[in-house]
């Protein structure tokens, strides 16, 4: 390759660290990886939640009927 440009010469260098380097694409992976956990356990928060807040309600009804409270 002595007989290309600097300019061609840069290039031709650039384009072989984008095929051999996967420094870029393998933080992508982890950063899609983490958002799909984060989605997860933000739904899995919010339904224990709901459940959790039932589970309440129907325990402070029981308590009031048990106790006669109207």
């Amino acid at each position: 390759m002595a007989h290309l440009s600097p300019k061609s010469s840069f290039i031709s260098d650039l384009a072989r660290k984008i095929r051999t380097e996967e420094d870029g694409a393998t933080a992508t992976e982890y950063s899609i990886t983490v958002g799909f956990i984060a989605i997860v356990i933000v739904a899995g928060v919010g339904l224990f939640g709901l459940a959790l807040n039932d589970h309440f309600n129907d325990l402070a009804t029981e308590i009031e009927t048990a106790l006669g409270i109207p």
